[in-house]
């Protein structure tokens, strides 16, 4: 069995106490104190979020908007330095191989994001599609990648940098950004992954676990709490943000997952999947995700079945009990017929079937 790998901000969690487990080949924070705990502090707060694990992807070169335009489903034509945009590569049946942001650091050099169980496949996948006039660099272990997210993040977090953070609008970002005390430059993106306000950091990675620190002692005072993947997950979930290999898979397509947004399928450049994808936006699609709400007491797990009266219509993606809504709710996969607003379904939760309802979602968007 191969040995797990860490981030560079593995000593400073476990200083804290955190619970670690196995994500993805990754020894990473689930918790720190508890996920109910660190879930409230992000949403009235703040939280503290190493996500280091993530995948860092350089692709640069005179030819590297027309080969990004070839493999990711969003139109980079639309992008201008300092702009970032959330995308997907698809294959060519219209699954997908991963969901990503792309940064325009300046004209024709882009950092990818993408998901750290994803970064091998990503990577060899790009280089798969590669076109001359484009050099593409995995630089994941370059980097370390803070999040911070929460009502308070832009209050603490300027306190520690040189320019104006309000200036940044969502899904855009600055960059060189210096922080007090370090020695290194820095990409701050206003962008995150719990529904709430807030930054992504990257720092060069032996200048991480100073900034942790740094932020850690900077957010003291408003209340900043270190938090693991398990509120990161009741977060995201709540904010219905796709999690890849639940939500989005090989087997499951941008269109079905609810996210035709980042799909522009009118842009003039072919992708990869865009005729299939094409077809899902004009003539629908045969399943669809859609939120639910129990009805009856239980909680809809991943990957539970789920019924119309006595035939399965589909399975759960993502379930829990949402801590800011205090409901058991749940994302599912389900039969486009089974999905409209109000239709009652069943759960199999172990060996009993238990009646839920087709939701509205996002299930939280935050107050401005």
């Amino acid at each position: 069995m191969s040995e797990l790998k860490r981030t560079p901000l593995y000593p400073e969690y476990k200083k804290l106490g955190a619970k670690t487990i196995d994500f993805g080949g990754w020894d990473m924070p689930v918790q720190f104190s508890s996920i109910k705990q660190e879930h409230y502090a992000t949403r009235e707060y703040l939280g503290l979020f190493d996500v280091s694990h993530m995948g860092e992807i350089l692709v640069q070169g005179e030819a590297s908007e027309s080969f990004l335009q070839s493999v990711l489903t969003n139109d980079i034509a639309k992008l201008t330095p300092k702009k970032a945009q959330y995308t997907m590569m698809c294959y060519e049946n219209g699954g997908t191989v991963d969901d990503l942001i792309v940064y325009m650091l300046e004209e024709n050099k882009y950092l990818l994001v993408v998901n750290a169980s994803n970064i091998e496949k990503d990577f060899e996948w790009l280089l798969k599609h590669q076109i001359n006039g484009v050099s593409i660099t995995n630089c994941s272990e370059d980097f370390v990648q803070l999040a911070i997210q929460g009502p308070k993040a832009e209050q603490v977090l300027q306190t520690i940098s040189n320019i104006d953070l309000s200036q940044i609008k969502f899904f855009g970002f600055e960059s060189p950004v210096r922080f007090d005390g370090i020695d290194a430059n820095a990409i701050v993106a206003r962008t995150g992954y719990t529904g709430e306000d807030g930054f992504e950091v990257y720092v060069p990675s032996e200048v991480g676990r100073q900034l942790w620190t740094s932020l850690i002692s900077a957010g003291e005072e408003a209340g900043i709490q270190p938090v693991g993947l398990g509120a990161r997950d009741t977060l995201r979930f709540e904010a219905t943000l796709a999690l890849y290999g639940q939500e989005l898979s090989e087997s499951i397509s941008p269109i079905e997952a609810g996210l035709g947004f980042a799909v522009k399928t009118e842009k003039d450049s072919d992708f990869i999947g865009k005729n299939v994808l094409k077809q899902q936006k004009e003539n629908g699609t045969e399943r669809k995700l859609v939120g639910i709400e129990m009805i009856d007491k239980g909680i809809p797990r991943s990957g539970y079945e789920v019924f119309l009266g006595e035939e399965q219509v589909g399975f759960v993606t993502t379930g829990t009990q949402s801590p800011t809504l205090e409901k058991n709710i749940g994302l599912a996969l389900i039969r486009t017929e089974a999905a409209k607003l109000g239709t009652k379904l069943y759960v199999q939760v172990r060996k009993r079937r238990l009646k839920a309802e087709v939701v509205s979602t996002p299930f939280y968007k935050r107050s401005k």
